[in-house]
């Protein structure tokens, strides 16, 4: 139930953002190749592109970039930081990484054998090129509901227990590399995992000896998600649920940017896995730099280290989760399909539903995204067949169960006037829906072609 309530601070300095001419955006659009990622900031008016680095750090933090020690090895940073991990996760080892893929990117050689399947409730596209370009298959195990966008469930991010447990059976222990839950669950929509599930999946790892990891970049939304939708946790403090979800898992990968709230940063942390930690190490210097800063300068430790403790106050969760569960109630009340409920960091928008005359090779979420841009200069991104990718052993365009357009809004950022401007964006494309047209590759790359390819709309 929607709760109206004011945000949980003031704002001290503003931004100037503008809204150039349609024609404009649609002479844009079409010079990028049909591909948002393309576009300058300069030409765009909402940006709901990523929440990922794209938050508004609070004035405790930017007072924390002027205490940055940037001495190459031993940082005080790297110690505030360390405190900071330990508090809220409960874990004994960490390296600093410039961001998420960076973390994947030290961490997956050394869990990964050539041909080994990663089972994972649903990756994202990061993980899985990461996984692929290790030698692994990833594998998603999610349950059905979560393809059902219109279909009400409090943890669509879950793991069918039934088919993790028949996937380890059919593929052999041995063939399986590890598993990660993705809390919450982006591909799904912003699902969160409830805290039964992710006790089940460690019963079900530990029965056949497996390790479980977690893509850990939202997780403060996941354990409020918890805290409202789950019996028994209502009465728990965020901090307390945290630290018990991270205790069935033996490590994290996490992109900072995200529930960090900075622009830059990720880590890997580990409970207790001493050689593993030692492996890491060494595998961090040659990728990301010397373990104590790994990718990050002091200052940006520090700004992270102050941001993990302001994430999992209660009244910022509240209203940050608050203002996305506005957007997603008033483009349900316009009668625009969403994933329902609506998720922690964004709305998702069913464009196979909303576009159902557009065929998922032609890509029915990019056409929303391109159309959006030019109706109101909104910035979203597609998570569907277009970032899915081709099979890499047929090379056939894979296609996704869900075709979904994601409105991500970051955290800090806007108010729920700039909601109600995508809200009335989005009825106005829904009146002339039929007319959109798919689109096809002028250029394709084989590796994340999602970011740099140049698509041209079908004649």
């Amino acid at each position: 139930m929607y709760e109206k309530m004011a945000e949980p601070y003031r704002i001290k300095m503003v931004e100037t953002i503008k809204l150039i001419p349609k024609e404009e955006r649609e002479k844009r659009i079409e010079e990028v190749g049909y591909n948002q990622f393309g576009l300058k900031s300069e030409d765009i008016f909402i940006d709901l592109l990523t929440d990922s680095g794209t938050g508004a750090m609070s004035d405790n933090q930017w007072a924390g970039l002027m205490l940055g020690d940037e001495s190459y090895a031993g940082s005080k940073n790297y110690y505030n930081l360390k405190d900071s991990i330990k508090d809220i996760i409960g874990y004994n080892y960490f390296v600093p990484t410039h961001q998420g893929r960076g973390a994947e990117n030290v961490l997956f050689p050394l869990l990964i054998k050539e041909g080994q399947y990663v089972l994972g409730n649903m990756h994202f596209d990061t993980t899985k090129a990461h996984i692929e370009l290790k030698g692994g298959r990833a594998v998603n195990l999610v349950i059905d509901d979560a393809y059902d966008t219109q279909k009400e469930h409090p943890f669509k991010g879950d793991f069918d227990i039934d088919k993790l447990t028949s996937f380890i059976e059919d593929k052999g222990v041995e063939n399986c590399a590890f598993i990660i839950i993705t809390v919450t669950c982006n591909s799904a929509g912003g699902q969160p995992v409830s805290m039964k599930n992710i006790k089940e999946v460690k019963k079900v790892a530990d029965k056949y000896g497996l390790r479980v990891f977690f893509d850990a970049a939202r997780f403060a939304e996941n354990a409020y998600f918890i805290k409202k939708r789950e019996k028994g946790y209502e009465n728990k403090e965020i901090k307390e649920i945290i630290k018990e979800m991270f205790s069935y898992g033996e490590g994290l990968t996490m992109s900072a940017k995200k529930d960090g709230i900075v622009n830059m940063g990720g880590m890997i942390a580990l409970k207790e896995d001493e050689e593993l930690f030692e492996g890491v190490r060494q595998n961090v210097i040659p990728i990301e730099g010397f373990p104590t800063y790994g990718g990050l300068s002091g200052r940006d430790m520090e700004a992270l280290s102050r941001g993990l403790r302001e994430v999992v106050q209660e009244d910022y969760l509240q209203s940050r989760i608050g203002q996305v569960e506005y957007l997603g109630r008033k483009l349900d009340e316009a009668g625009i399909p969403i994933q329902k409920p609506v998720g922690g960091h964004a709305v998702f928008v069913d464009a196979k539903k909303m576009l159902p005359h557009i065929p998922y090779h032609q890509f029915p979420a990019q056409a929303l995204c391109v159309e959006l841009y030019k109706e109101a200069g909104i910035r979203a991104v597609e998570i569907g067949s277009f970032l899915l990718g081709r099979d890499p052993d047929t090379n056939e365009q894979l296609e996704s169960p869900l075709e979904l357009l994601r409105l991500t809004i970051p955290r800090r950022v806007y108010t729920n006037n700039h909601m109600d401007v995508i809200v009335e964006a989005f009825k106005n494309i829904n009146e002339r829906k039929d007319q959109l047209k798919g689109y096809d590759f002028t250029y394709e790359p084989k590796v994340l072609r999602h970011f740099i390819a140049k698509l041209k709309p079908i004649e």
